[in-house]
């Protein structure tokens, strides 16, 4: 066994690939899991890892293929093109693989939009369901071939099931005879050398003639058959010897079927092995968390590292970087304090990630790839060849010294230990520097303080530190990049019971230097603690305050809703107010309709006037019930004495000035405005005064915008650059104008933009009773920007 094999067992690698072939499914990619090895090529790596990732995504998405019936038949199929004619057993495993070939590529569909580099693989499969469903439809079992795998066979068993019913019903005849009754041992029908025979009493031998062909083990019991059977089962064996005739040349015509498609369907085999390897090592990544590390030129990035065969619930993850700023690591620390995990943790994952798995670890981790990956972990003496702990050691370091160079990951436990703890430092510390002159990357566990001031003083090296909680005498399994483990003998022996008196005579016994050190190491400890705390503190903080940025995120996206559901709300209570307007503006044309027909029946002009009156008051009643604005109103003027005829009043409702004609007894006032004659009670007047009458009538020389409008109406409107729902009221409006002023045909412009304009323009016209007829314009009227409408 080469060193670089005994290395990927000391980092226990084959119990990882052992998990590996445990995920895959057929016996060939159970093999190519075990003997997988790391390569040293960067490329083949990415490509390795690039195919794990594919699958795992697959798996995530649509599942697992499936490769059950998968079976290595690449002999039987060799057998065949040799002219071999294949059993039924080999025969079955074939359409397994074409069955599981067929399956697989239905796996990945016709979704040619989201592709993958295997790919390739599922496209290169060749599965030939013709030949799976022959060989599905004749052969039914291992040992049975069915009727319909030939017209020939089916007509020979037909032809046998009818001899053995003649050659059954000539013995039923003589089992159920009284005349044989005595002479049979029991009234059964059996069978000795596939012939049909009935169990005769060796004493009536000759009360049933026939030929015998058996002899029961105490000679009680002939096995005779009847002479009238004789006929049948002769025929019955013809026809068993053409069955298997018919059979061989069955067998034979599928194997040949099979040789001739001998090339696809190893291909096949091979491809679907290979997937059957990515899937598992996707499986195997599913069930361990892990995840792919970026590839680097040369440093080491750990985020939450686990080693993958610790409980993945308890394992303490670790973080560490190694190859960049510095490229030795020491790690010190108590025994049993999860040192060597850690040096392995390293090693296995290096060399994981090089066989194209996956890694359990977290985002930002990252790996390089090396040409060896040398570890000398555990303690390997040998009474045989008469090696100490020591020799061995230093065996395996001569073998890793002689290997090592610039692409080279080094792990050392417990390096130099098994000698004098002087020299053993001394030498340990000459290994790592002529290690680090190759330009190799190594990481060593030591409990030698040598090293640790070798590795504080040292550019390039860093010391390391398994934790170790002293108040439980409990490792903490936490690996502490940058300080050097505290001896932690003297705590840990006090804490055990050991005499104070010794534990101080030993601390005196220590030299000022070493003391010095474990002092300075201590109070290290205590910063390291502080500032941990401090860490952690300012990490709840931040916590607390992404929770409340999240809240506050939150508030703004349920205010943003409410605002969406208020402006919705707007919305349809502008719509409602629409609404409400056209149906009061129906009615008020409805009225004036009722005007024109009463005017031109010459009717008493008061009865008119008084109607008209009525109307624009219901008209501004509407008005002012529908305003948007809601502003409160100013204090309501009051006359100053009673109205008398001949007083000058103003109409509030029409914001117009009257002059009061007569008074009735119930105060009901007879105004003339203009050429109009108006009737309105004392209360909905204003009585005007001196100056008020003549800023009245300033007011009323610009055109009124409330009641009723007496400006001249255009014969288009332009509603271009407005929203729908303004449009489509303004539109309205004009309509109405247009009717009062006797309009016949008018021209709506909308524009022609998205359309969307011109589509609810058009829906309000389909709808308004005032128009008669609308259409698009015409080349020079604005086409299909402007709508040509024909009121009634």
């Amino acid at each position: 066994m080469s060193f670089f094999e005994k290395s990927l067992n000391t980092l226990e690698l084959p119990r990882v690939l052992e998990m590996l072939s445990n995920e895959a499914v057929c016996e060939s990619a159970k093999n190519e899991a075990l003997n997988l090895r790391p390569s040293d090529q960067p490329g083949e790596v990415e490509r390795h890892l690039n195919e794990t990732s594919a699958a795992k995504q697959m798996m995530i998405v649509k599942g697992s293929p499936s490769f059950s019936g998968l079976k290595d038949v690449r002999s039987a199929l060799q057998r065949a093109d040799l002219g071999g004619s294949l059993n039924t057993v080999e025969l079955m495993d074939i359409a397994g693989v074409l069955r599981c070939a067929r399956l697989v590529k239905s796996y990945i569909g016709d979704d040619k939009l989201q592709r993958s580099c295997i790919d390739y693989l599922f496209s290169g499969l060749r599965a030939n369901k013709f030949l799976e469903e022959k060989i599905g439809t004749s052969i039914v079992g291992e040992d049975e071939i069915a009727d319909a795998a030939s017209p020939e066979l089916s007509n020979i068993r037909r032809k046998m099931r009818a001899a053995a019913a003649r050659a059954r019903e000539a013995l039923n005849k003589i089992i159920s005879s009284p005349a044989y009754a005595k002479a049979l041992q029991e009234p059964i029908i059996t069978m000795r050398s596939d012939r049909y025979v009935v169990p005769v009493k060796s004493g009536s031998k000759g009360a049933v003639p026939g030929l015998v062909h058996d002899i029961s083990a105490t000679g009680n019991t002939l096995f005779i058959e009847p002479m009238g059977a004789v006929k049948a089962n002769n025929e019955l064996r013809e026809l068993a010897a053409k069955e298997k005739i018919e059979i061989e040349r069955i067998l034979a015509e599928l194997s040949a079927e099979c040789a001739e498609h001998r090339e696809d369907i190893d291909e096949d085999f091979m491809l679907l092995t290979r997937l059957d390897f990515i899937f598992a090592k996707a499986k195997l990544s599913y069930k361990l968390n892990c995840m792919p590390a970026e590839l680097s030129d040369r440093a080491i990035v750990l985020r939450r590292a686990r080693h993958p065969l610790l409980d993945q619930a308890k394992a303490v993850p670790i973080d560490l970087e190694l190859g960049d700023t510095f490229d030795t690591l020491v790690i010190t620390g108590p025994n049993t304090g999860g040192k060597t995990v850690s040096l392995k943790t390293i090693g296995l994952l290096a060399v994981m990630n090089q066989c194209g798995l996956h890694v359990p670890v977290s985002d930002g981790s990252k790996l390089p790839v090396f040409s060896n990956i040398l570890a000398d972990i555990g303690d390997e003496q040998s009474i045989e060849q008469s090696l100490s702990t020591f020799s061995a050691h230093m065996t395996n370091i001569v073998n890793i010294l002689d290997k090592c160079d610039d692409r080279s990951l080094l792990l050392f436990d417990e390096l130099g230990a098994g000698t004098d703890p002087t020299e053993g430092a001394a030498l340990a510390i000459s290994i790592i520097e002529y290690a680090r002159k190759m330009g190799s990357i190594i990481a060593a566990t030591t409990h030698y303080a040598e090293l640790k001031v070798y590795a504080t003083n040292e550019k390039g090296v860093q010391n390391a530190s398994c934790e170790f909680d002293v108040e439980t005498l409990r490792p903490t399994y936490r690996l502490l990049v940058g300080i050097p483990g505290k001896s932690n003998a003297f705590a840990i022996s006090r804490r055990l019971g050991l005499g104070e008196h010794i534990i101080e005579d030993a601390k005196e016994r220590i030299g000022t230097e070493s003391a010095s050190f474990e002092a300075t190491i201590e109070k290290l400890e205590q910063t390291r603690l502080m500032l941990e705390k401090e860490r952690e503190e300012a990490t709840k903080a931040l916590r607390r305050a992404e929770e409340n940025e999240r809240k506050s995120a939150r508030l703004r996206a349920e205010l943003e809703v409410r605002l969406d559901k208020s402006d919705l709300k707007a919305k349809r209570e502008a719509q409602r107010i629409i609404e409400e307007a056209r149906r009061k503006a129906e009615d008020t044309f409805h009225e004036l309709d009722e005007m024109r027909r009463m005017a031109d029946k010459e009717e008493d002009a008061r009865a008119v006037n008084e109607a008209r009156s009525e109307m624009r008051r219901r008209l501004n009643q509407a008005e002012e019930e529908l305003r948007p604005d809601n502003a409160p109103k100013a204090t309501e003027q009051k006359s100053s004495r009673p109205v008398k005829p001949g007083d000058t009043v103003l109409i509030k409702s029409m914001n117009m000035q009257a002059e009061v004609i007569s008074i009735s007894k119930d105060r009901q006032l007879s105004l003339r405005a203009g050429i109009m004659n108006v009737n309105a009670k004392e209360d909905e007047v204003l009585l005007l005064e001196g100056s008020a009458i003549k800023k009245k009538k300033k007011e009323q020389s610009a055109p009124a915008v409330t009641g009723l409008r007496a400006e001249q109406t255009a014969g288009e409107i332009d509603l271009r650059g407005m929203e729908s729902i303004e449009a489509v009221l303004t539109a309205e409006r004009y309509l109405d104008s247009a009717v009062m002023s006797k309009l016949k045909t008018v021209s709506i412009i909308h524009g022609k933009g998205t359309g969307a304009l011109r589509a609810a323009i058009h829906q309000m016209l389909k709808r308004n009773k005032l128009v008669k007829s609308y259409r698009l314009g015409r080349f020079g009227e604005g086409e299909s920007g402007v709508t040509i409408v024909e009121l009634k």
